[in-house]
């Protein structure tokens, strides 16, 4: 398999990538992206420590500014002007990292949005920055200014879900529906992390929480373990699926899993949960908490 076809690339692949005659056609991106109730700025923190050579991809400034959901999915246009800036070529082999204590949280959905819009070369670093500094590679506060280029995105949308989708799936069944987010959330036992959505799920989606896509250390599990997870949850790989989540971001982590597991097409219902529960019907929010009430 071509490098530029792997989903998940080593800590010990990018160190010496990025030595060598490759690493010019080597594209680091840190995509670290925080929920805000952490109160953690990720553009602050770039700026202070990161992987070197790496550009910061803001997934908010890259994003459907006209939407009132968070991080929606830009126009290709806007896509492509944004990653020209930070000197992506359309040959380049893009690497995506964040710097969460998971090992990754919000690289997958850059991985993600790379391929609707055209681009196979992408990987994702794995276990993030948090690996990197485990396996004793260097971390900097050295910026690099990137050489503009003329990015061309070519949009997959059949990769990307709406509300009408989802609703119209609820009855038609023509895709699994595997929904990303934390079991309690999913349940309607715990809080949503917005204000204004109470927690549940869509009628007929199956959990899978990102967070058992990956070991301790940070690293995604082996393939034939993310295969039991997606078995033993009565998720079949052979048949579409959509991952959906709060906002469409750990959503990607299963898109990625799946990837790896030789299911690369993969939809995500982009609006995500916070959009399902604002839009959708009472008897439509299944849950053993709140629910929703007219």
């Amino acid at each position: 398999m071509s490098i530029h076809t792997r989903a998940l690339v080593t800590a010990k692949w990018l160190s010496e990538a990025m030595k060598t005659r490759a690493g010019a056609k080597v594209r680091l991106l840190d995509a670290s992206w925080y929920l805000p109730k952490l109160k953690r700025n990720s553009a602050s923190d770039f700026k202070k420590r990161h992987i070197p050579g790496a550009a910061y991809f803001d997934l908010d400034r890259c994003s459907d500014r006209t939407s009132p959901l968070d991080h929606m999915l830009p126009p290709a246009g806007t896509f492509a002007e944004y990653v020209s800036r930070l000197g992506v070529s359309n040959d380049a082999h893009v690497v995506v990292y964040d710097a969460s204590e998971q090992g990754s949280f919000s690289a997958p959905r850059v991985w993600w949005m790379f391929r609707v819009f055209g681009h196979g070369a992408v990987s994702v670093l794995d276990g993030g920055m948090k690996h990197w500094e485990q396996e004793g590679y260097p971390v900097t506060e050295k910026r690099v200014k990137p050489e503009p280029t003329d990015y061309r995105a070519t949009p997959n949308q059949t990769w990307v879900k709406t509300y009408q989708d989802i609703l119209e799936n609820i009855e038609t069944k023509e895709f699994q529906v595997v929904d990303a987010r934390p079991a309690g959330r999913f349940r309607g036992k715990d809080p949503e992390p917005r204000d204004n959505t109470e927690s549940g799920h869509i009628p007929g989606s199956i959990n899978i929480p990102f967070t058992s896509l990956l070991g301790p250390s940070g690293l995604f599990l082996p393939m034939e373990q993310l295969k039991a997870l997606f078995q033993q949850a009565g998720v079949d790989l052979q048949r579409p699926f959509c991952v959906t989540c709060g906002s469409a971001v750990t959503a990607c982590h299963v898109a990625l899993a799946a990837h790896v597991c030789g299911q690369p097409n993969v939809s995500i219902y982009d609006g995500g949960w916070s959009e399902f529960y604002t839009r959708a019907p009472p008897e439509d929010v299944i849950s053993e908490g709140r629910g929703k009430h007219l």
